[in-house]
């Protein structure tokens, strides 16, 4: 509060590193906000290191209630000192006392299943997670060390009511020789006695003793006791009748009373021992079980028709009659044994419940249920959109289950990887015959996961890492489509993509599916991107266009296409753009989306990709956008909001293959380094100039120069031909550099938004030291974080400095250096990617600067892109220097040099500007 004015709130949240590493991130694009208070409290607390600050976090109360990924990691931290609390040397806590601290699997699996989506969220798996929790022992070592390893002198200072979390257990005993009274009750505490070195637990009783004449200690150490006297009534009873000093006996429905009150004890911080069959979360209870899709789906898609069947069962399966049933709701008591097995029973929710399931099942035998609805009830929602989640005493009664056709399609969609090719239907043989690849075992379990959702009519999201290889996963599923029933009229595939991805995917085609006959709807190609009727599409297999021409061209939506692919999907991530508009009306039987963006970043964005992928899964926008808002505002309470963040999960993983470079089974299929061209148009503005620069070196050559003179010409333009190619403001030299007006621009900045979405690191390399500094602040907006740049004036010693910046995780997402400055000597494995802005037109120099960020035994692989505009001498350059022919072994040896050797015909073939494929981009 400023001069009466309160301040904005703040953007703040936590963020998960692509080394499974947490850290405070503060740009405006985050959706969480505190207020300005909180937001300098915790970056208080994070000041000496990200782990330190979780622990730190972990302990403070705050005044407001913190946004999703904070209260997670807050509510982790909680658990972690918990557990710390518990040991039996509260007062002194050794390293190794805190190495053996563990959390059980099942504990960090509950956690991962309600994880809000947070930045970086693709990187939380249980290994990062048991990783985290390693770190926040060493943390917490760090943390005493000031405090000469006094637990309870760290506490004090942070948050006082800790000390007291641990030292009174409750123990519930199960005691079988009383069946009056077959529950046993003894409240202890931890204390050292005089002159004994080990912590001791001892009667409850014995402290009035203990501290007779401390009447401060003592209050001091029943403080945990008289907060969950205020939470629940019959602690407090206990308390007020001093029964809770004493060992007690207790019938069922004591014990009972007790059990339901576990968790408000625990929220105080008394430790509480009770037996193995109780959850307080999940307590053991008569399930109603609902299953869904026994039998095979009455046909395929969305609309596909399961069957549903609802019967009764114990926690541990065993499989109840109705007579059974009838029996336990007629009862007498909340805690009753049946069949040796302790169950909380409660007649009224149990009959609600089972009153809710027969309407359903009802309406089911009357309407069906469609595979949609059977997802949506296997997630945990109900009613018609995903928000409608269902409510707690439903959850808590009620069980829903794969059925075994179900299940077993579900398997396959969820773990490809371990399904056969033959049960899948998919003909290996063509592939082999058609496919001019061999594939990748992940990528073979990929096309398996495609050609499974084609043949159930379910549309899907790819969203393998960038060079993990998406096209060809694609043009696999292509081949198979066209050659696996030749006979059946299918109709061809329309793909959507960015214009400037145009050339890639006509590479791919050519190079691994050349039976594949496609057409591309766009001016740089034909005029068939300016048609205003449908053409014949009879004998075509792919159909190509862009994002822009879907709306210039209506009649698209009037085709009924086989398959609609969207490849760099983010493009359709605002609902209510025109463009994705114009997207969502195309029709087809089958949908796909392909993506490098982490889809586990945003909510809303997700809810986009999948209503077009699978519309009306995850309910109406407005419905989805107001219950994210809610969870943001933080309206809802926390269990409401892990059941909800557990249902969008559980609803949308079949429909979603993500693959990350840094997966211990992907890395070992990978080469060190991936190399692919990153194809590139010209803007009108750069192919004008690049077009006079070709007519002003053919007047130069026809008037007949020769020998040094003329080489030091040809050297001069192709110099200007690769300065016009990477941005005419650098051959013009006015120093502008507006984006827009460069190809190349323009896909690094679609390169590297893919990049920064996933926190990883990039190197460009370039041969112009002119162009460092424009690329450089165009990369800092992209990455909204500054970058490093060197060339060869900078001083040796400021280049250690920047090379040990780079280094560090957090810290410069770029690197520009000139190619021969930075192309040797430097070691820069923290980038995952390097980019070749212009190129050197010799491969050992390029490949001698890309191994900066390659060494031997690095554990993650590089990408490596090669920019090239088409239609221009870069493309010709580099198709001789793949093609291994004609001029290109001389080229690996001299370069550019050997151009000049060309003879004028050769050299203005070489030069001549495809005017077509150039103008990709800007048409």
């Amino acid at each position: 509060m400023s001069n009466g004015v309160e301040s904005p709130p703040q953007p703040l949240s936590l963020s998960l590193s692509p080394a499974g590493h947490l850290y405070l991130y503060s740009e405006t694009e985050t959706e969480e906000v505190v207020s300005l208070e909180t937001a300098r409290h915790i970056q208080d607390l994070f000041a000496h290191g990200n782990e330190r600050g979780l622990l730190r976090l972990g302990i403070t109360a705050f005044s407001e209630i913190l946004p999703p990924s904070l209260a997670f990691w807050q509510h982790y931290a909680k658990i972690f000192m918990t557990h710390v609390c518990k040991l039996s040397g509260f007062d002194t806590l050794s390293s190794e006392t805190l190495k053996r601290l563990s959390l059980p699997r099942a504990e960090f699996e509950e956690l991962l299943e309600k994880a809000p989506f947070m930045r970086g969220g693709e990187y939380l798996n249980l290994d990062s997670m048991s990783e985290l929790w390693g770190s926040l022992s060493q943390a917490l070592v760090q943390e005493l060390s000031s405090y000469k390893g006094h637990l309870q002198n760290y506490l004090a200072v942070y948050n006082p009511s800790w000390n007291n979390v641990g030292r009174v257990c409750f123990h519930l005993a199960e005691n079988k020789s009383d069946l009056d009274s077959p529950f046993a009750f003894l409240a202890t505490y931890t204390t050292r006695l005089s002159g004994e070195k080990d912590v001791k637990h001892l009667p409850l009783g014995r402290a009035l003793r203990e501290y007779e004449g401390d009447s401060t200690q003592l209050l001091s150490l029943l403080l945990p006791v008289q907060r969950a006297a205020e939470k629940s009534s019959f602690i407090k009873h206990l308390v007020d009748t001093g029964s809770i000093f004493q060992p007690l006996s207790w019938t069922a429905r004591e014990a009972y009373q007790f059990l339901k009150a576990l968790l408000l004890i625990e929220e105080a911080g008394v430790i509480v021992r009770v037996p193995n069959w109780w959850n307080a979360k999940k307590p053991p209870r008569p399930q109603i079980t609902i299953s869904v899709g026994n039998a095979k789906a009455s046909a395929v898609g969305l609309d596909a028709l399961l069957d549903f069947d609802v019967g009764f069962s114990l926690p541990q399966g065993e499989h109840l009659t109705t007579q059974e049933l009838e029996s336990i709701l007629n009862a007498q008591g909340q805690l009753v044994q049946i069949k040796g097995q302790w169950v909380e029973v409660d007649s009224d929710k149990l009959t609600q419940v089972l009153s809710h399931w027969k309407d359903i099942e009802r309406g089911v035998k009357k309407e069906g249920l469609s595979f949609s609805e059977g997802l949506r009830l296997l997630a945990g929602a109900s009613g018609q959109t995903i928000t409608d989640v269902n409510s707690e005493s439903i959850t808590a009664w009620s069980t829903v289950v794969e059925g075994s056709w179900l299940k077993e399609t579900l398997k396959h969609l969820r773990h490809p990887e371990q399904t056969d090719e033959v049960s899948l239907g998919l003909t290996t043989q063509i592939l082999q015959d058609h496919l001019h690849a061999s594939l990748r075992p992940y990528q073979r379990a990929g096309v398996q996961w495609l050609w499974w959702l084609y043949n159930l009519r379910l549309g899907g999201c790819l969203a393998d890492d960038m060079g993990l290889g998406k096209t060809i996963q694609v043009l696999a599923l292509l081949l198979l489509i066209k050659y696996h029933s030749p006979k059946e009229k299918k109709g061809p595939t329309l793909l959507v993509l960015p214009a400037s991805l145009l050339g890639n995917w006509q590479a791919e085609i050519r190079k691994f599916a050349p039976d594949l006959k496609f057409e591309i709807l766009h001016s740089s190609v034909s005029n068939s991107g300016k048609t205003k009727t449908a053409p014949d599409f009879s004998q075509t297999d792919l159909v190509m266009t862009t994002y822009a021409y879907v709306s210039r061209l209506p009649w698209l939506s009037q085709i009924s296409w086989n398959v609609v692919i969207l490849d760099e999907a983010q493009a359709i991530k605002n609902p209510s753009a025109k463009q994705t508009q114009a997207i969502k009306k195309l029709s087809s039987r089958v949908r796909f989306v392909l993506t490098g963006t982490p889809v586990e970043n945003r909510l809303l964005d997700l809810w986009s990709l999948f209503d077009f992928v699978a519309p009306g899964l995850l309910g109406s926008s407005s419905a989805f956008s107001s219950y994210g808002k809610k969870i943001r505002q933080k309206t809802q309470n926390d269990q409401e909001d892990g059941r909800f963040f557990s249902a969008v999960r559980h609803l949308v993983s079949p429909y979603i293959l993500r693959r990350l470079k840094s997966d211990k089974k992907i890395i070992q299929d990978l080469p060190d380094k991936t190399e692919v061209n990153a194809y590139c148009s010209l803007t009108k503005q750069q192919a004008a100039l690049y077009q006079h620069a070709v007519h002003e070196l053919e007047r130069h050559l026809e008037q007949g120069i020769e020998g040094i003179q003329r080489r030091g010409l040809v050297l001069s333009y192709l110099t200007r031909f690769k300065q016009i190619c990477n941005h005419p403001s650098q051959w013009l030299g006015h120093g502008q550099y507006e984006a827009t007006e460069s190809g190349k621009f323009l896909r690094l900045k679609e390169i590297c938004e893919e990049i920064a979405s996933k926190q990883e690191k990039v190197l460009i390399f370039s041969q112009f030291r002119e162009i460092i500094s424009p690329l450089s602040g165009f990369l800092s907006n992209v990455f909204a974080q500054e970058g490093l740049s060197l060339h060869g004036q900078t001083p040796v010693k400021e280049r250690s400095k920047m090379v040990e910046a780079f280094q560090q995780e957090e810290k410069f997402p770029f690197f520009i250096l000139s190619l021969k400055a930075g192309g040797t000597g430097l070691n820069l494995t923290q980038a995952s990617h390097v980019i070749h802005f212009d190129r050197w037109w010799n491969p050992a120099v390029e490949n001698q600067a890309t191994d900066r960020a390659y060494r031997i035994g690095q554990k993650k692989n590089v990408l490596v892109h090669k920019f090239i505009c088409q239609g221009t001498i870069e493309e010709k350059i580099e198709t001789l220097i793949s093609s291994k022919k004609d001029l290109s072994d001389e080229l690996l040896a001299g370069g550019e040099g050997v151009l000049t050797e060309l003879s004028d015909k050769e050299l203005l073939e070489t030069i001549t500007l495809d005017i077509h494929r150039a103008l990709g981009e800007s048409a």
